[in-house]
C-alpha cells in the first residue's frame, strides 16, 4: 500500500509531527497498544520439506516452513562461499590451482592442477556452473586451506545472525556438521545480495573467462532455470546431492522490491518458487513507512529522519504499526555529530526497523557511531 498522493503523503508527515509531539514532553513516543493481529494471506502451497520467503531490503521472513530446522544444503553452500571470497579475498588477484581443487568430486568447471585464474572469475564458475573444483582453490587462496575456510564461513554466520548453521566446507558436499536452516539461508542470500559483486555474479546469464589450457575460452552458462523462467529474476543458486535432494535459492526484483526464496529438499522447486515469490510481490508490497528528511519536532527543536523507511506490508498491517522516539544523551560524540535520538517502529508490538533522527540543521560527522555514543537502539 504504497502513499501515491501528494494529500495523503503530507497528512501522513503531519499525523506524524502531532503524534511526536504530543509525547515528546516525557522524551518517549511511546507505541499504542497493538491492535488485533491483521488477517494475513493464506501462502500457496509447496513441496518443500523447509521453505523460506524473505523481503530482500527489510529482512522481514514473509513466510517460514520448519525455517528454523537444520537440514543438508548442497550447493547452496557456495553461496556462503561466495561472499565470503568477495568480502576477503582480492578479486583481481590470480589463484594458483592445487592439486587437490583440481581434483575434487562432483560438479566441475575443469580446472587443471597449477593453471591460473583470477578469483573474480573463480567465483563466476561457482556460481553459475557449482563448480567443486572452484570452491576448493576459493577457499585455500582465501583461508589459506578448506579449514581455515570454513572458519570465516562459520564466523560469517555468526556475523549474520544465522544460529541453525554450521559449515565444514566451502562446496557443500554432505558432511557431518555441514547443516543450514532455510530462514538461516533466506538471512545469508540478503546479506550477500546487498553486495554490488554478488549481485552481478548470480543474476549472469553466461559468462567466459579466458582458458590457459585450450585455445577457445571458458564458457559457464547459469544452471538457474529461474532467470529465463521469471519475470524480475536475478539469483541466486541451485544446488544437489544424493542426501540433500534439491535445493534452490530464488530471488527477483520487481517495482523495486527485491524478494528471496529458499526450499530445500523440494521434488518441484522451479513451480514452487514462481508461487511464493507471486504470493510476496501481491501481498506483501514495499510500503514507504517514513520518508528521508521527514520532521521530527524535539523539544520544541527541528529536527529530521536522517533515513527513510520501507517495510512490506499485508492488507491491514499498516493499522499495526507504533512508533517510539529514544533521544541522543546529550554528552556524547553522537550528539556532537547532530544525532538526536531514533524513531524505532513496531509492527504489532514486535520492533521491524530504526531511523536516526538528525539535527535539521547541522550535517552528520564522517565518523560512525559506537554502539555506546548510539545506546541501545
Amino acid at each position: 500500500m504504497h502513499v501515491t498522493s501528494r494529500a495523503h503523503r503530507a497528512r501522513r508527515h503531519t499525523i506524524a509531527a502531532v503524534l511526536l509531539v504530543s509525547l515528546i514532553a516525557s522524551a518517549w513516543l511511546l507505541p499504542a497498544l497493538p491492535a488485533a493481529a491483521a488477517d494475513l494471506p493464506e501462502p500457496p502451497g509447496n513441496h518443500a520439506k523447509g521453505a523460506a520467503l524473505i523481503d530482500v531490503a527489510s529482512g522481514r521472513i514473509i513466510y517460514s516452513k520448519q525455517g528454523d530446522d537444520p537440514m543438508l544444503i548442497a550447493s547452496l553452500t557456495k553461496i556462503m562461499t561466495a561472499i565470503v571470497a568477495i568480502e576477503h579475498g582480492n578479486l583481481e588477484e590470480e589463484v594458483k590451482v592445487s592439486v587437490r581443487a583440481a581434483g575434487k568430486e562432483g560438479s566441475s568447471i575443469y580446472l587443471k592442477a597449477g593453471e591460473k585464474m583470477k578469483l573474480r572469475n573463480l567465483v563466476y564458475g561457482l556460481m553459475l556452473r557449482s563448480g567443486n573444483d572452484a570452491a576448493t582453490a576459493i577457499a585455500e587462496h582465501v583461508g589459506g586451506s578448506v579449514g581455515g575456510f570454513a572458519f570465516l564461513m562459520n564466523k560469517k554466520a555468526e556475523e549474520i545472525g544465522m544460529p541453525n548453521s554450521h559449515f565444514m566446507n566451502p562446496s557443500g558436499l554432505d558432511e557431518p556438521g555441514h547443516y543450514a536452516s532455510a530462514n538461516d539461508m533466506a538471512r545469508l542470500a540478503a546479506y550477500a545480495l546487498h553486495n554490488p559483486d554478488f549481485r552481478a555474479i548470480v543474476s549472469t546469464r553466461v559468462k567466459t573467462a579466458p582458458n590457459p589450457n585450450d585455445p577457445w575460452d571458458y564458457k559457464w552458462v547459469n544452471k538457474n532455470k529461474m532467470l529465463t523462467m521469471y519475470e524480475g529474476a536475478d539469483g541466486v543458486k541451485t544446488g544437489y546431492t544424493k542426501k540433500a535432494l534439491r535445493t534452490l535459492v530464488s530471488s527477483a526484483t520487481r517495482g523495486g522490491q527485491q524478494l528471496v526464496v529458499v526450499t530445500l529438499n523440494d521434488g518441484d522447486d522451479w513451480s514452487d518458487h514462481r508461487k511464493l515469490l507471486d504470493y510476496g510481490f501481491t501481498h506483501y508490497p514495499l510500503a514507504q513507512i517514513a520518508a528521508e528528511g521527514d520532521a521530527v519536532p524535539v523539544a520544541g527543536v527541528a529536527n529530521k529522519l536522517a533515513t527513510g523507511f520501507q517495510y512490506p506490508l499485508a492488507e491491514g498491517e499498516r493499522e499495526q504499526l507504533t512508533a517510539e522516539f529514544k533521544p541522543q544523551e546529550q554528552r556524547t560524540a553522537a550528539y556532537s555529530l547532530g544525532y538526536r535520538g531514533w524513531v524505532n517502529y513496531y509492527l504489532n508490538g514486535s520492533p521491524i526497523g530504526s531511523v536516526s533522527v538528525i539535527a535539521h540543521d547541522k550535517p552528520l560527522g564522517k565518523a560512525s557511531m559506537t554502539e555506546a555514543d548510539k545506546g541501545a537502539g
